[in-house]
């Protein structure tokens, strides 16, 4: 990849045909306070990174003066109409690019941008760097811990091995390796689970760098409706991952239930409903876990 100067044209407002080797992708709703000074910060840490680069922020449906503040920072600025959701605005800013890396961080100053340095060499020879917060998530709230503790523990089952941090907001990719699984992301906050375990799950690359996580400017976009959406990503992540991950240990409950079941039968001299019903239970859950698993390959098919 050649390297060369920082050019102001990577800093215009409106999109540009000038090759540029980074995107960072600025995904904003509602960030008036805060959006302008993340642009600053991005622009400052990134003064001597010997690549060309743009900055997008994407106003995803802001009711306030996010998208003046965003313009006004130099940026280069997308708005929408409506708000269609953290993911919808992640994909929007990704596809306004055409770079070999993509980074994206969050407008509300709780990631360092000092980061990205780092963060984009490791990409060097990584299909994914992801910035992990560490001990700065200990204090998650009370009500989001349950939560937060079934899904980091699924996808710790389901990836096979243990992941630092599942949903971080600040990352870097590689284009070519992040763009084959935008037709799979959901456009809620559950983008970031979705390509990690996609990306650990075939096998790509995935480097996590420390960092240090701020406390956030402004109030938190997530709500406690989003529980039924929560529900939504643990089936999709099952479903797609790994169902013979899941599956295949709950067919065989099943079936070892209804063997133990058929054995006490035989010594009473009576087949029951329990012992049939159990088996075909099993074997309507692992044909449907094989289903779900040739699916799954058909779609994470490199």
């Amino acid at each position: 990849m050649a390297l060369t100067s920082v050019s102001p044209r990577a800093y215009e407002t409106k999109p540009t045909s000038d090759p540029v080797e980074l995107s960072i992708v600025i995904p904003a709703y509602n960030e008036e306070g805060a959006v302008a000074a993340t642009v600053k910060r991005i622009r400052a840490a990134l003064s001597e990174l010997p690549m060309r680069f743009e900055i997008i922020v994407v106003d995803d449906g802001s009711t306030d003066g996010t998208r003046i503040a965003a313009e006004l920072s130099g940026a280069v600025v997308l708005s929408s109409a409506e708000n269609g959701g953290y993911g919808s605005a992640l994909k929007r800013g990704i596809a306004a690019g055409h770079s070999d890396y993509v980074a994206i961080i969050d407008a509300d100053g709780t990631y360092p941008a000092e980061s990205l340095i780092p963060m984009i060499e490791l990409a060097q020879t990584a299909d994914m760097v992801v910035g992990n917060r560490g001990a700065a998530m200990r204090n998650v709230p009370l009500i989001r811990r349950p939560a937060k503790w079934i899904l980091n523990g699924l996808a710790n089952y389901l990836a096979r091995r243990e992941i630092p941090d599942v949903n971080s907001g600040m990352r870097v990719f590689r284009r070519a390796s992040l763009e084959k699984f935008i037709p799979l992301l959901p456009d809620g906050f559950s983008f970031t689970t979705t390509i990690t375990l996609a990306m650990l799950c075939t096998k790509l690359r995935v480097v996590y760098f420390p960092i240090q996580y701020a406390k956030r400017t402004g109030s938190s976009k997530i709500r406690a409706a989003h529980f039924f959406a929560f529900i939504v990503l643990l089936l999709r992540i099952v479903m797609l991952f790994e169902p013979l991950r899941v599956f295949m240990p709950l067919g065989g409950a099943l079936f070892a239930l209804g063997l133990c079941k058929t054995i006490y039968d035989i010594t009473v001299w009576n087949l029951s409903e329990t012992a049939v019903l159990s088996f075909l239970g099993a074997l309507i859950i692992w044909s449907i876990a094989l289903i779900a698993d040739m699916i799954g390959r058909l779609h994470l098919r490199p």
